[in-house]
C-alpha cells in the first residue's frame, strides 16, 4: 500500500489546526460585532455589512488560492496566508477607530476564510476515495474555531477592550503557523494531471455542488457571524450570553460535519444532503415565526446541525467527482458557499432595518433551502446515474 493510500496523520492534524485557527479569525468581527457596533454607533444595515465583509473577501479569495495550491503546493500557500493575517490583526489592535478602517480590517481578515481552499485539498490528497467523507469532515471540523471565538472574544473584550482582542489573537496565530509548517507535507504527485480551469468550469456537476454548498456552508458561517447581533436585537441578550448561545450552536454544526461525512460514506451523499436541506428549510421557517428564547435556542442548534451534515455530505461527493482538480474545485465551491454566508447576514440586516423585523428574511432563507432540496431531487430523478457514472474506486450506496 502506498503512502498516499495509507494517509498522513501529521498533515491531517496540521490541516485541522490551520482551518480551526482560520475560522477563529474569520468570525472574530462577528463575535465582537455588538461591541464594535455600539462603539462606532453603526446602523442595523452597517452591522450586517460589518460582519459580512470578511465572509465576502474570504470567499472570493478561495478561487485564486485554490488554483495556487494546485500549482505551487498547499503547504506553501497555507503558510503564506497565515503570515499575512498578522497585518489585519495589528491594524485592528492599534488603529481601527472608524467605520472605514474597520471595513478595511474586515476585508483583510477575510483572507482567513480562504483556508478552505488550502487545508481541505492538502488533507484530501493523502487519502483514498473511500475515506474522503471522513477525512474531509475531520479537516473541515476546524470550523469549530467559531465556537472558540464566540466563547472567548466577548469575555476577553470585557477585560482588555475589543481592540485588545485583535492583539491577543496574534498569539495563537503564531503558534499555529509554526505548527503547520512543521507538520504539513505535500502528498505524492497524483497519477492524473489536473485539467485546465476553463475545462473544469464547463462541468455541470461543479455548479450543482456550488449551489448546494451556498445553502449549507453559507448557512453555517452566516449564522455563526450574525447570531450575536440577531440575539441581541431579537431577544435582548448581552454580548456574553449571545456569544455563549452562538458558540453552542456552532459547536453542534462543526461536530455534525465529520458525522455527515461519515454517514455519507455509508448511506450516500445525495440522500443525506437532501435530508439536511429539507430540515434546514423547515427550521428557518419556524425561526421566522418569532419564537421565545428557549424554542429559538433549540431551532438554531437544529439549523446548525443540518448545515454541518449538509457540508459533510457535499464534500464527501466533491473529491470523488474532481479528484485531480481538488484544489481549484474546492476553491470555487468554497467561494460560492462563502458568498452564501455573505448574503445571509446582509439580507437579515437589511430586512431588519427596512422591514422592522427578521421574520421575512428567515422566510426567504427557508424558501431557498427548500427549493434547493427539490432541485437535488429533480436532478437525481432525471439523471439516474448521477454520481454512479463518475464514482471511481469508492464504495457506492445504490441510493446515493
Amino acid at each position: 500500500m502506498s503512502d498516499q493510500k495509507q494517509g498522513h496523520l501529521p498533515t491531517l492534524v496540521a490541516c485541522f489546526l490551520h482551518f480551526d485557527l482560520s475560522f477563529m479569525l474569520w468570525v472574530l468581527i462577528g463575535a465582537l460585532g455588538i461591541l464594535i457596533a455600539d462603539d462606532l454607533q453603526l446602523s442595523a444595515g452597517q452591522r450586517g455589512v460589518l460582519v459580512a465583509l470578511p465572509i465576502l473577501s474570504g470567499s472570493l479569495l478561495r478561487i485564486p488560492l485554490g488554483l495556487l495550491s494546485d500549482r505551487w503546493g498547499a503547504r506553501r500557500v497555507g503558510g503564506t496566508m497565515l503570515a499575512f493575517l498578522f497585518l489585519p490583526l495589528m491594524v485592528g489592535w492599534l488603529g481601527a477607530g472608524s467605520w472605514p478602517v474597520m471595513m478595511a480590517v474586515g476585508l483583510m481578515l477575510g483572507t482567513a476564510g480562504a483556508s478552505f481552499a488550502v487545508a481541505l485539498p492538502l488533507a484530501s490528497a493523502w487519502y483514498p476515495p473511500q475515506r474522503q467523507g471522513l477525512v474531509m469532515g475531520i479537516a473541515a471540523a476546524g470550523n469549530s474555531g467559531t465556537v472558540i471565538t464566540n466563547l472567548l472574544a466577548p469575555r476577553l473584550a470585557a477585560e482588555v477592550g475589543w481592540h485588545g482582542v485583535f492583539g491577543i489573537a496574534m498569539v495563537p496565530l503564531a503558534v499555529v503557523l509554526a505548527t503547520f509548517l512543521m507538520l504539513a507535507r505535500e502528498a505524492p504527485p497524483r497519477p492524473r494531471a489536473a485539467r485546465p480551469f476553463r475545462e473544469v468550469l464547463r462541468e455541470a456537476d461543479l455548479w450543482w455542488f456550488c449551489l448546494f454548498y451556498s445553502v449549507t456552508f453559507g448557512g453555517y458561517v452566516g449564522l455563526s457571524s450574525f447570531l450575536p447581533l440577531f440575539l441581541r436585537d431579537q431577544q435582548g441578550l448581552a454580548a456574553s450570553s449571545a456569544g455563549m448561545l452562538t458558540a453552542a450552536a456552532a459547536f453542534v454544526g462543526s461536530g455534525a460535519r465529520p458525522i455527515g461525512g461519515w454517514l455519507a460514506d455509508r448511506i450516500g451523499g445525495r440522500r443525506l444532503l437532501t435530508l439536511a436541506l429539507a430540515g434546514l428549510g423547515v427550521t428557518y421557517a419556524l425561526v421566522a415565526s418569532g419564537p421565545s428564547l428557549p424554542p429559538l435556542t433549540g431551532l438554531v442548534i437544529v439549523a446548525m446541525a443540518c448545515c454541518g451534515l449538509g457540508n459533510g455530505a457535499v464534500f464527501q461527493l466533491v473529491p470523488l467527482r474532481f479528484r485531480a482538480e481538488i484544489g481549484m474545485v474546492t476553491g470555487l465551491i468554497g467561494a460560492v458557499g462563502g458568498i452564501g454566508g455573505f448574503c445571509l447576514p446582509l439580507l437579515l440586516g437589511l430586512v431588519r432595518q427596512f422591514g422592522g423585523g427578521f421574520g421575512p428574511g428567515f422566510l426567504l432563507l427557508a424558501a431557498a433551502a427548500t427549493t434547493v432540496a427539490a432541485v437535488l431531487q429533480i436532478l437525481t430523478a432525471r439523471q439516474a446515474g448521477w454520481r454512479l457514472s463518475w464514482q471511481s474506486g469508492a464504495q457506492v450506496s445504490e441510493s446515493a
